[in-house]
């Protein structure tokens, strides 16, 4: 690709500014895009697309790409992120982020893919420096949010990776409306250094007696032995520990993000109607035998059990 095309390129796709970024290690960031738009109006939890075209550069040692075919040199790769929210700000208060002219969100560098096609966009997004520009779409959607919850609600968000962000977007909710009931989260990854919000975590533990985190790792040296995943935390007894409690479907949400092995979403059959749940064993089988009830968006049925599939 020549300079002018990419110039060209870059002014007809982009619409938006890489404005800030915290690299918690090489394959895994936290970035703030500010639009040449006005920001739009949505939900903690809700999500957009961003995108970057296929003549920028990609990040080192990640799966080859086959050049793109005749006619699609211009093609603008977009992916849907669930917008993320550090929660505090440089002074540890809770962010003002209705007066923020910027959204967050948290990617980690996907460098090979069990699918057909390589991984497009996070190779290219991981080139980039702050004042870089990229697209990023102006419509916000998403039913993954607080509805319905009410102030005495218990809340259990459980996430693995990345799908830890839209569930901070919503605990910062949750603060900024000083909610009463009891809030826990947690999230699974492989090493402590996946986890790029265990800092402001603790401290939010510090501030507010009704919040409890959870996190855990897999491949430390010392749990890699002891290994504890989100259906165990359910499973022992460990999360009912933790916020002191028995998990009551009568006041209780539960929000599941991330790995749709975690998550374990039931297939209905066309045929009979029946709904059969996956293995290994999720977190909506496990709940929904003590009487908790899933989304079921395509009905819009909503229960309180909610989730947000990753890939």
């Amino acid at each position: 690709m020549n300079a002018d095309f990419v110039a060209e390129a870059r002014k007809k796709y982009y619409n938006s500014t890489l404005i800030w970024m915290r690299e918690a290690h090489s394959d895994l960031r936290i970035i703030r895009v500010r639009s040449d738009f006005a920001r739009p109006v949505h939900a903690p939890g809700q999500y957009c697309s961003l995108g970057l075209g296929q003549w920028e550069p990609r990040a080192e040692h990640c799966q080859e790409e086959p050049p793109p075919k005749p006619g699609q040199e211009s093609r603008v790769v977009k992916r849907a992120y669930s917008i993320g929210c550090s929660i505090l700000d440089d002074n540890d208060r809770l962010f003002d982020m209705e007066h923020v002219d910027w959204l967050e969100f948290y990617v980690v560098l996907v460098r090979e893919s069990s699918k057909e096609q390589p991984p497009a966009l996070t190779p290219r997004l991981f080139t980039m420096k702050t004042g870089d520009r990229l697209f990023m779409g102006e419509k916000i959607a998403g039913h993954y949010t607080l509805e319905g919850v009410k102030p005495d609600d218990t809340i259990v968000f459980l996430s693995t990776g990345t799908g830890e962000a839209p569930n901070d977007y919503m605990l910062w909710q949750l603060l900024k409306q000083q909610h009463q009931g009891r809030i826990v989260s947690a999230c699974c990854v492989r090493y402590r250094r996946d986890l790029a919000y265990l800092e402001i975590h603790e401290k939010l533990m510090a501030q507010h007696a009704n919040y409890t985190y959870i996190p855990l790792t897999t491949r430390e040296a010392d749990t890699i032995n002891r290994k504890v995943y989100i259906q165990e935390l359910i499973s022992s007894g460990r999360l009912e520990e933790a916020i002191a409690q028995v998990l009551d479907p009568e006041r209780t949400h539960v929000y599941l993000c991330g790995n749709p092995s975690m998550i374990g979403v039931p297939v209905k059959d066309k045929a009979t109607g029946e709904h059969t749940y996956p293995q290994p064993l999720g977190v909506v089988e496990l709940l929904e035998k003590r009487g908790f009830r899933a989304d079921q968006p395509n009905v819009k049925l909503r229960g309180n059990i909610h989730f947000e599939e990753y890939w």
